[in-house]
């Protein structure tokens, strides 16, 4: 089996050839870039397996690079932001990032995250094509990560859509922030849950009043459920 690509964009010198070098220590064959044109012009040539793209890069900031590949691909993509930049975290997922690893961060950590994502790109693929979901005004479909609501597609990132894909195909059970993390994210989280917040957040603006027979309730304490009405 031939190695996963990986691109690796990052305008820190240092932090990109240590990424680098631990990289191809794991096998990934890897390309890089310094600033987000030239990820988005690597990324389009060099067709990689996955990508880890810095926040803060000159030309092309990373939010805009991610939103431009989501346009066009779903590839993995995992944000590097500064520490503690909330707003960072929650512009990269917005924008379609699968996840988010803040700096500074310990190379354990990013292997890890890579290879769950990776695991469950890989198993996403396996699974046999009857991945759908109907309900009253709206259709969730896996196979082809189509959101249809009213009839009418809906653009929306790929992590958005699984969220919403596993809890409406266990409608009615509670889950907590870290169970969503797991089975959606498949990795135990190493930071905080506000991925699941911003996600439910985005999720509630798309179908706000789109039916009265199903919505995404908030369970004080515990965490989120799909209510469905009989």
């Amino acid at each position: 089996m031939p190695p996963k690509k990986m691109l690796i964009a990052e305008d820190d010198i240092n932090i990109l050839e240590l990424l680098r070098m631990y990289m191809e220590k794991e096998g990934f064959q890897v390309e890089t870039a310094v600033d987000g044109g030239e990820a988005l012009a690597k990324y389009r040539r060099f067709n990689p397996d996955i990508i880890l793209l810095d926040v803060m890069m000159p030309v092309l900031d990373g939010v805009e690079v991610c939103a431009s590949i989501r346009r066009e691909s779903k590839v993995p993509i995992i944000m590097l932001t500064a520490k503690g930049e909330t707003d960072d975290k929650v512009h990269g997922l917005e924008s379609g990032a699968d996840d988010y690893i803040p700096k500074p961060f310990e190379m354990r950590e990013v292997i890890a995250r890579i290879r769950a994502v990776l695991r469950r790109t890989d198993a996403c693929l396996e699974e046999p094509n009857d991945k759908r979901v109907e309900l009253d005004n709206l259709v969730i479909d896996i196979e082809s990560y189509q959101l249809i609501v009213k009839g009418v597609p809906m653009d929306i990132p790929p992590k958005e859509l699984e969220l919403l894909y596993f809890l409406a195909k266990n409608a009615n059970k509670v889950f907590t922030r870290d169970q969503m993390l797991d089975q959606v994210w498949g990795f135990e989280y190493f930071g905080d849950t506000r991925t699941v917040d911003v996600h439910i957040k985005r999720l509630r603006e798309k179908l706000e009043g789109v039916s009265d027979k199903w919505s995404l309730k908030t369970v004080w304490g515990v965490g989120y459920k799909f209510e469905k009405l009989a």
